[in-house]
């Protein structure tokens, strides 16, 4: 029997906002929403370069967030509406066990209008219905919320795959995981700005100490060597042309990559994604297209930050995505078991 959804009382006036970008609303703080690669998936054109690097299907993949409107950061390159963040006092905890049968039953819903459908591979659709796989990724910082760790242990006893992806101002979050054996299958730190001075133009942060934070951050995935898989991610921004407020913010220039390979060798990670910015989403109000990079361009800078890395290579690449995978030598890609 399907669990019923608990009745949110925050978001208020931003309800209607996330429910137009289809959204479906969980509980107090949680979300979920339908991927564009789940769907293009469904449909027999293309999956997600998650697919590609690691092997996890991209119709099986239930992209969720249990702190879907709130966040320390605000950051320039993020496409989700971070201008209507909440800030990260949670108005409630709800359980996670209960939080996560009504997400998994809210993305049912949302895929329906696939059943049947011409077109659509319904043997896929049946499987997606029933995802295996669980990213921490959709809007708002996952950490924030206190039980993440029952969730995620929760997603490990149904034998399924977690991605946590965070910004890193939360180590005590992130060791807390670590202490109570309840890590994800593979965490990303975003990693936008090379050094203080961009960090802190980039993500806006409410932490006053949030920089010294993302380093302790890097410590804690350092130390987490053999009991996670860890990747670095980076967003590269080019400087544009047009009469913009950030037309000259850049965090890929040529000085960069040095500070960027500091960073990377702090963290000592299994894996580094460099990714091009996309304006797409919220983004384009506060940076246009001519900010996105070229594939080639994003291609040519990894090879420079690789070229000054001890161990690494480029182990895969997606031109749709606009995204280059360093790998360190030897480590397996594909994810075998959870």
């Amino acid at each position: 029997m399907a669990r019923k959804n608990p009745k949110r009382k925050s978001c208020g006036g931003f309800k209607k906002t996330l429910e137009k970008m289809n959204y479906a609303l969980v509980g107090e703080t949680s979300a979920v929403q339908i991927c564009r690669w789940t769907k293009n998936s469904l449909r027999g054109e293309g999956c997600c370069w998650k697919e590609k690097f690691y092997g996890i299907k991209s119709h099986r993949c239930c992209q969720m967030s249990p702190a879907v409107m709130w966040c320390e950061n605000q950051c320039l390159h993020c496409w989700r509406p971070i201008e209507i963040n909440l800030g990260t006092d949670l108005p409630g905890v709800d359980d996670p066990i209960e939080i996560l049968d009504v997400i998994i039953e809210a993305r049912k819903k949302l895929l329906m209008g696939f059943k049947g459908r011409e077109g659509i591979d319904q043997k896929k659709f049946e499987e997606a219905i029933n995802p295996n796989m669980f990213t921490f990724s959709l809007s708002g910082e996952p950490t924030i919320y206190p039980r993440l760790g029952e969730m995620i242990s929760e997603i490990r006893r149904r034998e399924a795959v977690s991605f946590l992806v965070t910004n890193g101002l939360n180590p005590e979050a992130i060791q807390k995981l670590a202490n109570e054996d309840s890590l994800p299958t593979q965490i990303t730190v975003s990693t936008n700005a090379p050094n203080e001075e961009l960090f802190k133009i980039w993500h806006r942060s409410t932490k006053v100490d949030a920089w010294k934070k993302f380093n302790e951050t890097l410590d804690v995935v350092r130390s987490l060597k053999d009991k996670v898989r860890r990747v670095i991610r980076l967003t590269l921004v080019k400087p544009g042309s047009e009469d913009q407020q950030f037309k000259n913010l850049t965090n890929m220039s040529d000085e960069n990559v040095g500070e960027y390979v500091s960073l990377i060798n702090k963290a000592e990670p299994d894996f580094v994604h460099i990714k091009g910015f996309m304006s797409v989403g919220y983004a384009r109000d506060r940076m246009g297209y001519d900010k996105q990079p070229w594939f080639d361009d994003v291609k040519e800078y990894a090879k420079k930050i690789a070229a000054e890395l001890d161990g690494y290579e480029i182990a895969a690449e997606d031109e749709r995505s606009c995204v280059i995978m360093l790998a360190r030598e030897g480590t397996e890609l594909k994810i075998v078991k959870v």
